[in-house]
């Protein structure tokens, strides 16, 4: 499960899952469906995310950060996600297409994640939530 939530002129990601890891690729289809619905996306081309980080917070910027580099640079978007966590080590696939501006008819570009409202935490057993609020 994944939503936006309200910040001034920005707009919050958060990914709910039952381990952090669905959490993190939740919230990256969240990012996503800032930029397009993630349905009108398909799963062409895979591509592998790898990032390190000192705190599970800053590993969640890093990812999401990792992830707006490889749709601003492969001009893609992902809608697809399988992350793996090692400690503090992020593996991940994400699988998506080249943009193509009719049919996904872009509404907004992810310029970064900021570590603004960040947080990830297991509210409840088998109840993480991760957050954070993306520049546009």
């Amino acid at each position: 499960m994944w939503s936006h939530f309200h910040h001034e002129a920005d707009i919050g990601v958060r990914g709910t899952g039952n381990s952090c890891e669905h959490a993190f690729e939740q919230a990256a289809i969240a990012m996503t469906a800032v930029v397009t619905n993630p349905e009108t996306v398909s799963c062409v081309k895979n591509i592998t995310i790898e990032c390190e980080a000192n705190d599970i917070e800053l590993l969640f910027v890093d990812w999401l950060n990792a992830l707006v580099f490889e749709m601003a640079t492969r001009k893609m978007l992902f809608n697809q996600f399988k992350v793996s966590l090692d400690g503090l080590k992020l593996t991940a696939t994400a699988c998506g297409e080249p943009i193509d501006v009719e049919r996904h008819q872009p509404a907004a570009e992810v310029k970064g994640a900021t570590y603004t409202e960040l947080a990830v935490a297991e509210d409840r057993p088998g109840e993480w939530q991760a957050q954070c609020v993306v520049d546009v």
